[in-house]
């Protein structure tokens, strides 16, 4: 009986017991014991394309694998441990100290290795060894287009270009799913998908691929031949304002993290500034004839070739005599243009470098975008307005140039900037009359003909217009007297302008430094192809309009 007694006094124990951890603690029981087969893992979203106004992929993720280890169940023999370091490819020590951590459940040991690679590692069949699926960006043009598409981090977050200034748009949201694993970590069943993840959307950009490769490789060459220290260049529609190609000097390769540096990613085309020099000799003279005060047959002294402003001298390469207006921009006068911009209030002149977009963001997005420096009128003494009229004491972007000379393609507006496709017509500002903005385009054209300065600037079979720079370095606060910026800007054909292409070139040291001789040449190789690529018809006979190359010593004349 007293054997009896204990037994039912166990056996109802046992089921108190069993009710207690069934009843009260079920829920929490039932959670330990699905944490050690039952995980939610995380579901990767893919990041968006981005690709050129055709539809051609600029940037895009493909599937790869990462390995990382759960050091709590890890098992592994010494012989699959040197197999594992092989080919991983790492340092054995490094591996260890990460496969034996004495914290955390999960540790990457590589991340982003080629599938053949994860499939060696996954045949060893390691417990605790396992793989996990991400996207690794790729771009097909390499460093043709790196400063615009930019690249992203191993996270695939945008560090740099329409990556990063567009990050939200092309990052998905992840989603996630719960899964059932077995003794070794690895996935056995896929129990429920608890969120879907949701990709990000595609980014279509303005540029134009081709257009893209021509500028790239003209540019490349031209800095090579000039041993520049950097150079950049930009195309933009004449009518929209979008952009088809940018690309700078240094450049890196997106897809080879080696060549990375903080010199090489800078988009110097929108977020470095310099001066001009005489690229902005139209904008005072548009505005003097806008107000009536001038013509383009207004005829200017220039002679000595020397003009005094209080205490400074502002000189020509040579004395030019009589000049009409046209013939100021023509042959790069800075005297004829000081004396227009000096018959201008400060005000007036500052307006229309203020209209055009100077000294103001440009609104493309881009990170860092430059604003340039232009002061307020209110400071300006005389010297400062008769320097700013031929590109000194004021600084722009190379992209803020471009823009600027909107205003002659479209008879007078100008034209938002867009790095991304525009599906509808783009609105413009007016700045100037049409009927300015034809005068000073015929001025421009005078500019490339053979008493121009831009003679080099010329493309086969169509009218081209165009204004030279060529202007003293800025170094530490001061004109460095053998360190120049030489630029061009122009379009084509003028007859019913097209494209509008700008070309700087910084510190050339081959001996030629004029924007007629460096820069222009290469406006003329870009316009030629892309015309070319975009069947714009010509406006010129080929026989009137062919680039002579004996003419290079005109070039030189620029002031």
């Amino acid at each position: 009986m007293l054997l009896f007694c204990l037994l039912v006094v166990g056996l109802i124990g046992l089921l108190a017991r069993a009710a207690y951890l069934q009843g009260m603690h079920n829920d929490f029981l039932q959670q330990e014991g699905e944490a050690r087969y039952s995980r939610v893992v995380e579901m990767n979203a893919d990041r968006g394309m981005i690709a050129d106004r055709n539809g051609e992929v600029l940037a895009i993720s493909s599937p790869v694998a990462s390995v990382y280890v759960d050091p709590k169940i890890l098992k592994i023999t010494p012989v699959q441990l040197d197999q594992l370091v092989r080919l991983l490819e790492m340092d054995k020590g490094e591996v260890e100290k990460r496969i034996y951590r004495e914290h955390g459940r999960f540790v990457y040991l590589k991340r982003q290795i080629v599938p053949e690679v994860a499939e060696r590692i996954d045949a060893l069949n390691i417990p605790g060894i396992a793989l996990k699926t991400e996207f690794k960006r790729y771009y097909p043009e390499g460093e043709g287009a790196a400063h615009v598409v930019g690249f992203t981090d191993i996270n695939d977050k945008g560090q740099e270009g329409v990556e990063r200034g567009w990050n939200d748009v092309l990052t998905g949201k992840l989603g996630s799913r719960r899964v059932i694993k077995d003794n070794k970590g690895r996935i056995v069943e896929a129990v429920e998908k608890i969120r879907p993840p949701k990709p990000g959307q595609d980014v279509i950009l303005s540029l134009d691929r081709r257009i893209q490769h021509i500028a790239h490789r003209e540019l490349k060459s031209a800095v090579a031949v000039h041993r520049a220290k950097a150079g950049s260049i930009v195309v933009l529609d004449a009518q929209t304002g979008e952009i088809l190609a940018l690309t700078n000097f240094p450049v890196y390769n997106p897809n080879a993290r080696s060549s990375i540096t903080s010199n090489r990613i800078r988009n110097r085309a929108l977020i470095d500034t310099f001066e001009p020099g005489s690229t902005l000799k139209p904008f005072p003279i548009a505005t003097a004839i806008e107000i009536g005060h001038v013509n383009p047959d207004t005829v200017l002294q220039t002679s000595p070739g020397t003009f005094k402003v209080g205490r400074s001298t502002i000189r020509d390469v040579s004395n030019k005599g009589l000049l009409s207006v046209a013939e100021v921009i023509q042959v790069s006068s800075n005297v004829g243009t000081v004396k227009i911009a000096l018959s201008l209030k400060p005000q007036t002149m500052w307006e229309m470098y203020s209209n055009v977009g100077f000294g103001m963001p440009i609104g493309t997005g881009f990170p860092g975008e430059a604003n340039g420096s232009l002061r307020p009128y209110g400071q300006w003494r005389p010297i400062e307005q008769a320097t700013m009229s031929f590109g000194h004491g004021i600084s722009v972007s190379l992209m803020q140039l471009a823009r600027a000379y909107t205003i002659f393609t479209t008879g007078g507006e100008l034209k938002p900037v867009s790095l991304k496709k525009q599906v509808f017509p783009v609105m413009g500002q007016r700045v100037i009359s049409s009927e300015t903005a034809h005068a000073v385009s015929q001025m421009l054209e005078m500019a490339t003909q053979t008493e121009g300065t831009a003679p080099l600037a010329q493309v086969n079979g169509y009218r081209v217009a165009g204004k030279t720079g060529t202007a003293h370095k800025l170094v530490d606060g001061k004109y460095a007297k053998n360190r120049y910026i030489s630029s061009f800007v122009g379009y084509a054909p003028v007859s019913r302008p097209r494209l509008i292409i700008a070309v700087m070139l910084d510190e050339p040291s081959a001996g030629k430094y004029f924007g007629g001789a460096v820069a222009a040449p290469v406006f003329s190789q870009v316009m030629a192809g892309s015309l070319r690529i975009l069947n714009v018809p010509h406006d010129a006979l080929p026989a009137n309009n062919g680039v002579n190359f004996s003419l290079a010593s005109t070039a030189d004349r620029e002031g």
